[in-house]
């Protein structure tokens, strides 16, 4: 039996509109690398700034240092959110985070793949959601497609490649149920 290889030199992604002009997406390359990936920590100024690129923003959200945002105008946060150190968003599709609800450092929100099953190793998006207080721990990673229910909890480290049902920690790669969170006053 032959098997097909991937060719990359096929690899057409002309399809995908990132939004925004050539003019925009240049000049949030500078303003994400002065104000976001570096170690600069002011809340306010980067929702300012996330805000005049196209993002609707809440109040009160936590934007630690380090952090990296592929297309603000592809972004939605809510009230009191928090986004930790090194973390990674990247939405080539809208990235919906609701209110209080927690990306931990290092964690990756990746909108983008490609299909393994295809020479061509066509680009796959699909929208990420975090709902009320859902929280993506430390290091995890949340696959194109997801949505992490209200509350949902993804432990450390752990690889969410399908949706979190509401009030579940999951734990592992991949991410399986663990157990019911409970959350006291």
């Amino acid at each position: 039996m032959t098997q097909l290889k991937t060719d990359l030199s096929s690899f057409n992604n002309d399809w995908y509109k990132p939004g925004g002009t050539l003019f925009k997406r240049a000049l949030w390359y500078f303003v994400s690398a002065y104000f976001f990936k570096s170690s600069f920590p002011f809340y306010g100024f980067k929702r300012f700034l996330l805000r005049s690129f196209g993002a609707k923003v809440g109040k009160d959200v936590t934007i630690k240092p380090h952090v990296s945002i592929k297309y603000p105008w592809k972004l939605v946060v809510g009230d009191h959110v928090w986004i930790g150190e090194q973390v990674w968003i990247d939405n080539l599709a809208k990235v919906t985070l609701k209110d209080n609800s927690c990306v931990s450092q290092g964690a990756m929100l990746l909108c983008g793949n490609h299909n393994y099953k295809r020479s061509t190793f066509d680009l796959l998006i699909g929208e990420i959601t975090l709902e009320e207080g859902a929280w993506a721990g430390a290091q995890t990673t949340v696959c194109p497609g997801v949505r992490l229910g209200s509350h949902s909890l993804l432990t450390v480290g752990s690889v969410a490649t399908k949706s979190l049902e509401a009030y579940w920690i999951y734990q592992g790669n991949p991410a399986q149920k663990l157990k019911i969170r409970e959350i006291k006053s």
